[in-house]
């Protein structure tokens, strides 16, 4: 009898699936957070930088790659400006208090993704 707490490759790949949907920005749901440690390397602060900082780190993020130990598309690594950019996709319940227990559920689940650099984390 399998284990029912470890995921099947089709939840698996839900779950990519609903991740590269967050990514995407296609979630309406879901929440990006970017570290100010992560924008403080990239902008001046002013307002207009910042926002033009964290397009830029979108957009490299909508296209970056993911290793095989990421087969749910959680976790990533990639650079903007030259500056190293570490991206974790978290999984919570619909208000965002607790961790979801189905994050191939999109009913019930809301992502979280943090765009951090590598030392944030």
């Amino acid at each position: 009898m399998p284990d029912t707490l470890e995921p099947t490759a089709s939840n698996t790949e839900r779950v990519a699936e609903l991740n590269d949907r967050a990514r995407l920005g296609l979630d309406r749901t879901a929440r990006t957070i970017f570290t100010l440690n992560l924008l403080d390397s990239l902008s001046d602060g002013s307002r207009r930088n910042d926002i033009l900082a964290q397009a830029r780190v979108m957009k490299a993020m909508r296209s970056c790659t993911f290793s095989d130990d990421s087969p749910e598309r959680d976790m990533a690594w990639f650079e903007v400006d030259g500056i190293r950019v570490m991206m974790k996709i978290d999984y919570y319940d619909a208000a965002f208090e607790y961790g979801s227990e189905d994050p191939a559920n999109a009913a019930e689940t809301r992502r979280a993704i943090t765009l951090m650099k590598p030392e944030d984390y």
